[in-house]
Parts: structure tokens; C-alpha cells; sequence
């Protein structure tokens, strides 16, 4: 539960609406507290992280100078809510960005085996739904329309850990109304790119691995669309039953052949030269990481419009050929369920 809030209300500055600013922060009740507490937080549920940066130097990102000048003393916190809040009404810059209410929360960490970690909350609201208010006494009621905000979807925010200062801290972000501007939040107004932990390098190499036997692999080998499930089905396999990747074990078990590991290692280089980012050759294999991937690693031939078929497993129970009715796949099985 957080220990001080502020709300401040941040229009649409292209429709040139206003920016009203709070001076004081918010009084509420436990109940209350624990109420808003609960709406902004169990949006969180991705173990992604995200560091601030800067195109010249760290202390130059509005939103890490200012949730640093609020770590090093919360009597900044109410003047520091307020440069945030201006910031993000400046980068609004597209016309269809929503205006809405800006919360900042101060949450004080809970003591644990690695010390007491604060964390500082960005939330916006953006969407209103329609209410009805009853009023009356006895047997006479009226109802009446209102708006309000919502408490089943958090439209946008950030939580800021106080570790990892040097770096850009640890910052998990959420945005669940875009309206047409997927960069507003992330990185007109945050700046964030994603860190460099387990749960980064077991995205990134699935994703990059993916890529690699669905685009690059057949250019360069001949590979039949079973061999290519394979090879998706034998990574996912290698990921889900091992607790560190290594890319020399990894490529002997899944790759195998000597001339497909080298044009892998090409590619991943190219890839990250490509996008500037370093994915490590070791690491922890992140498992929360691996369940979102391997939805991405349907293993499915499809053929003309007629089948699909799902591979699961055993490459040496497909067979493929050709005779005069055209081409087919030749499938062996135990049992059939």
C-alpha cells in the first residue's frame, strides 16, 4: 500500500487542452488506499523488465532525474510529481492521445533478505465508463448518469524499483490503451528499453532462433517444412527442460549439423548488430519467458487448403514424397487417440 499520492489531471496539449496541477497531496482512508493500491498494481503481471535511458546522459531522461530526486528525499515528491506531469503533457503530440488523470504513488518496500526496496508509481487513466447513481429516501428513488474511472483495467503505467540506479533502475511498464500511439508511453514519455536480465536473453534468443529456421534457414539449406517443426519442437523441448542455456550445448543438441550452427551464429550476430542490442551465449533460462514464447512455436504444415498438420514430436515418424497423384506425407503412429 502506498504511503502518499498526488493526482494531477494532464490534457491533450495538440487539442490544446490544459494541465491542472495538484499542490497537495491526497488524504485517504486505509480502505481507500488499499482499494486504489489493488487497481494499480495487479496490472503488473509480466516478469518484463525495463531500464531508463538517454540519448546523452541518464540524468537528461525527465522521468529518472525525477523519480531520483524523490528516492534521494520524499519532501521532493509533490514538486517532482509536478515536472513529471508537465513532461507528459509536452509529449503529447499526437492529437488522438486521451487526456486523463496522472496518479504518483510512493510505496515504501517491505524489509527482505536484500534490504528494503521503495518504488515510486506513474499511473494514467484515460478512459471513463458510465455509472448509475441512486438517490433517494423511502419509497421514492432517482437515478442519474455519471462518469468515472473504471477499477477493473489500469489504461497505462510504471512501477520504478529503487535498485539499479546506475543503470536506469528496474522499471515494469504496462500500456493497455495505445489509441493509434504506441510510442507515447513507452518512449516519448518514459524512454525505457528493455534490461538486460534471464527473462531478456530467453525472449530474445527464442524470438531470434524462431526467425532463423522460419526465414533464414530455408534460404540457405534444403529443409522440408518437417524438419523445420523439428527444429522449433527439439528448442522448446531444450528450454523447458533446462535451467541455464548455453549456446555450444544448445546448438550441438537442437542444431547439430556444423555448417546450420555457423549460419545461426551469423544471423544472431546480424540481428543484434541489426538492433543494437548484446544477447549473452549463457544464461538462467527464464521460464515465465519460455510460456510466452512457445506460443510462437506452433509447429503446423499446412497444406493447400485441404490439412494441417500439427507436429509434435518424432521427425522419423514423417515421411515425404511424390508418386502420380502429387505430393504427400506419410504419417506412422502407435495408437490412435
Amino acid at each position: 500500500m502506498f504511503t502518499d499520492i498526488i493526482v494531477h489531471r494532464v490534457g491533450n496539449k495538440v487539442r490544446q487542452e490544459n494541465l491542472h496541477l495538484s499542490h497537495d497531496t491526497l488524504q485517504l482512508e486505509d480502505e481507500m488506499k488499499e482499494l486504489l493500491s489493488d487497481f494499480f498494481l495487479k496490472a503488473f503481471k509480466s516478469e518484463e523488465q525495463f531500464q531508463f535511458y538517454s540519448d546523452s546522459y541518464l540524468v537528461n531522461n525527465p522521468v529518472y532525474h525525477a523519480v531520483s530526486e524523490i528516492f534521494d528525499d520524499k519532501k521532493n515528491f509533490t514538486e517532482e510529481s509536478k515536472a513529471i506531469a508537465k513532461h507528459l503533457y509536452e509529449v503529447a503530440e499526437n492529437p488522438r492521445i486521451q487526456s486523463g488523470e496522472m496518479f504518483v504513488c510512493y510505496f515504501e518496500g517491505e524489509e527482505t533478505d536484500e534490504g528494503k526496496i521503495d518504488k515510486i508509481g506513474i499511473f494514467k487513466t484515460e478512459n471513463k465508463l458510465p455509472f448509475l447513481k441512486i438517490k433517494g429516501e423511502e419509497e421514492s428513488f432517482d437515478l442519474q448518469q455519471d462518469w468515472g474511472i473504471g477499477l477493473s483495467k489500469l489504461d497505462k503505467g510504471c512501477i520504478i524499483y529503487n535498485h539499479s540506479r546506475e543503470t536506469g533502475y528496474a522499471v515494469s511498464v504496462i500500456d493497455q490503451n495505445k489509441n493509434g500511439d504506441e510510442y507515447y508511453w513507452f518512449e516519448d514519455f518514459l524512454k525505457v528499453q528493455p534490461r538486460s536480465d534471464d527473462y531478456f536473453h530467453t525472449g530474445e534468443t527464442l524470438s531470434v532462433y524462431k526467425d532463423f529456421i522460419t526465414k533464414q534457414l530455408p534460404q540457405e539449406f534444403e529443409v522440408s517444412k518437417a524438419d523445420q517443426a523439428d527444429f522449433l519442437n527439439k528448442s522448446i523441448t531444450f528450454f523447458k527442460e533446462k535451467e541455464q542455456f548455453d549456446l555450444q550445448e544448445f546448438s550441438k543438441e537442437v542444431l547439430q549439423d556444423e555448417n546450420v550452427i555457423e549460419s545461426f551464429v551469423n544471423y544472431k550476430t546480424d540481428y543484434e548488430q541489426d538492433m543494437q542490442v548484446s544477447i549473452a551465449e549463457e544464461f538462467p533460462i527464464n521460464a515465465t519467458a519460455v510460456k510466452k514464447n512457445s506460443r510462437y512455436f506452433k509447429s503446423v504444415i499446412k497444406l493447400d487448403k485441404n490439412f494441417h498438420i500439427y507436429v509434435h514430436g518424432d521427425r522419423q515418424k514423417i515421411e515425404t514424397g511424390q508418386d502420380e497423384k502429387g505430393k504427400y506425407y506419410r504419417l506412422y503412429f502407435d495408437e490412435e487417440k
